[in-house]
């Protein structure tokens, strides 16, 4: 069961919704809008050097500024 993240046009809310049985989201939880739209997920990574140290990372190089989280789920951005 995938989780999804959506946008709403209407307040700006970004929020997940658990896809079951491809039901996508009629409204915006916050504001109760019908003008969602699924955005587009990044994908997380973690590249390892030779001696198994972590090189970099997905979110350490993203341009988020929210916080200092390992991942977008830590923050929400």
């Amino acid at each position: 069961m995938p989780i999804y993240e959506y946008h709403c046009k209407g307040c700006g809310q970004d929020f997940e919704y658990l896809v079951l049985g491809g039901s996508e989201p009629d409204q915006c939880p916050v504001c109760k809008a019908n003008t969602v739209c699924r955005l587009m997920s990044t994908c997380g990574f973690v590249s390892k050097g030779e001696g198994g140290e972590t090189v970099s990372t997905s979110a350490g190089a993203s341009s988020c500024t929210g916080c200092n989280a390992t991942s977008c789920a830590g923050c929400g951005h």
